[in-house]
């Protein structure tokens, strides 16, 4: 177990080291949810509860913890391509510890970008409730680490090949946030699309943070959320671990 924590940890270190020498590009990948805030948000129509940026950031911030951690395989492809991958493969490190700490890498840069997203939004009529906040980061980190994990695995099931590994990506990404009712409410939704989304376990990840991020704690909520969350991980982490260890 020593072992396994202490080269988790040096593989963590080293895939921070790039973060840590370029932060502005944990800030260039938050183009795209920035362009999103910036377009959506004066189209929101008014709630009589508040502001609505109070339900549509949640949804930004869980949209920025799903495509940062879904788009890491493409980095290992990388490593692969230039041999890198081989060599750690045949290195002392132990080939979950290979998986693993890539995965709890992604905690950093969602962190970051969370910040951000509401350092921008917070002058903006928006209600900032640091305790329920730092508890929906918790909730992120959880999920971002399985879905970094399933990048992963994507890019080792892909073996090099680029176009395999966005087209799957791709084909996942958006119903997921579509599904999870990130962007429009599930309201009034015709009954199979009520019931993909029901399945899809962010959506209760989503509800949790939202209401985290609104103040309020409903314990059912954010129990699901947690479990939403959970579930992402532990497959996340079972299918990146089994592909590591047949990865050759």
């Amino acid at each position: 177990m020593s072992t396994f924590v202490s080269d988790t940890v040096n593989v963590m270190n080293r895939e921070l080291k790039p973060v840590w020498r370029e932060p502005m590009a944990v800030v260039f990948a938050m183009i795209q949810p920035l362009v999103f805030l910036g377009l959506f948000a004066p189209l929101l129509p008014q709630m009589a509860s508040g502001s609505a940026l109070q339900w549509f950031v949640p949804g930004i911030v869980a949209m920025t913890a799903l495509m940062g951690a879904s788009f890491t395989g493409a980095n290992l492809m990388e490593e692969m391509q230039s041999g890198s991958h081989e060599r750690q493969l045949v290195s002392p490190l132990g080939r979950s510890s290979l998986l693993v700490g890539r995965a709890l890498k992604e905690v950093v840069p969602m962190l970051m970008q969370v910040a951000i997203i509401v350092a921008v939004v917070t002058p903006f009529s928006f209600d900032l409730h640091l305790a329920g906040v730092l508890t929906a980061a918790a909730v992120l980190s959880l999920f971002s680490i399985g879905v970094g994990a399933l990048s992963f695995a994507l890019a080792l099931a892909s073996k090099g090949q680029d176009w395999m590994f966005w087209t799957v990506q791709q084909t996942l990404l958006f119903p997921a946030l579509l599904t999870a009712g990130v962007l429009l409410p599930m309201d009034g939704a015709p009954r199979w699309l009520e019931v993909v989304s029901t399945l899809n376990p962010m959506t209760y990840v989503v509800d949790a943070v939202r209401v985290l991020f609104a103040g309020t704690f409903p314990v059912d909520v954010v129990a699901q959320g947690v479990a939403g969350a959970a579930v992402v991980a532990a497959l996340g982490l079972w299918v990146g671990v089994r592909a590591m260890r047949r990865s050759s």
